[in-house]
């Protein structure tokens, strides 16, 4: 996780602040569909 953070992160030297905060949402958005790839499917068995 702690690389996936460092890759993404970086510093947001975009002057617009609607650019920034794209750039945030999409990092965001990035992480969870990392998260979400690496939970594990179950199936609950009654």
């Amino acid at each position: 996780m702690f690389r996936v953070k460092k890759l993404l992160e970086g510093i947001l030297s975009l002057r617009d602040q609607s650019a920034q905060i794209n750039k945030t949402y999409a990092t965001i958005k990035a992480l969870n569909k990392q998260t979400w790839l690496g939970i594990p499917n179950t199936k609950t068995i009654v």
